[in-house]
């Protein structure tokens, strides 16, 4: 077996069950499916795979799926996430026609948490800290928001403080200049696994290219280290992807979400 087959074996058999969702309000299991509600109306569905559904087959769990959410108002949105080397005949198809949208496609990158644990010089002036108190999460949130060119909203920092007020090993990373947040990112642990996630990063575009995204990836991959985690994985942007490949990770597949909203 290749390392590649190898690492690809682990994140489907470790990561792909309820270990995906650790804040989930509810999970309903449809055949393969976990169809997953999350705080603040967002729906998500995963799966381990489709349990060699064909055509017909996938096209009737997709039509249960979207009935399923469809059923409870409060959701609003619904990603489904998809992998690039499931076996999912007509799946792309079936999900436009419910008005699903793929959004733009990511790496899986898995590699050695140790590969990632260097020393990485910042510039000066910049520091990092992990975060926990709710004024920060708020900044943090406020920063990515704007980052990434969505409306600042009080949502994604009120989804956040509900994950630390579960204490379920997430923590909260970031980079500051002169009292402002200028790159952010989270770590997750998953329990039960040989890996953490690093999820989220984002640099501010006058701050990248310096170091400091690498840097705060560091500072993750040691404190998954001291969790006990010796693997990594990330879906990775054309931006992070290249990071992680200067320090031997290797792309598995990719996934592409699927985005609707009522």
């Amino acid at each position: 077996m290749t390392d590649t087959s190898r690492l690809l074996q682990a994140y489907d058999e470790q990561l792909r069950t309820d270990a995906e969702t650790p804040s989930a309000i509810s999970v309903t299991r449809l055949g393969p499916l976990r169809l997953v509600t999350f705080l603040g109306g967002r729906g998500f569905v995963t799966y381990r795979d489709l349990g060699g559904a064909d055509d017909a087959g996938v096209r009737t769990l997709v039509d249960q799926a979207v009935a399923h959410f469809r059923a409870d108002g409060g959701i609003t949105s619904v990603e489904w996430k998809t992998r690039g080397h499931d076996h999912a005949p007509g799946l792309h198809e079936a999900l436009l026609e419910h008005g699903f949208v793929p959004e733009e496609p990511e790496s899986i990158m898995i590699g050695e948490a140790a590969a990632l644990a260097v020393d990485v010089p910042l510039p000066d002036g910049v520091t990092l800290r992990r975060i926990t108190e709710e004024p920060d999460v708020r900044a943090m949130s406020t920063m990515a928001d704007e980052v990434f060119g969505d409306p600042v909203s009080d949502k994604h920092a009120n989804q956040l403080l509900h994950r630390l007020g579960l204490d379920d090993g997430m923590e909260l990373w970031v980079a500051e200049a002169d009292g402002e947040i200028v790159t952010a990112g989270r770590l997750e642990p998953v329990p039960d696994t040989e890996f953490a996630g690093v999820w989220g990063g984002c640099s501010r575009p006058e701050w990248r290219g310096r170091g400091i995204y690498r840097a705060l990836t560091a500072a993750r991959a040691r404190s998954a280290l001291a969790l006990g985690k010796t693997l990594i994985h990330s879906d990775s942007t054309e931006y992070s992807r290249p990071i992680l490949e200067r320090y031997g990770f290797v792309k598995v597949s990719t996934t592409t979400p699927y985005a609707w909203e009522r």
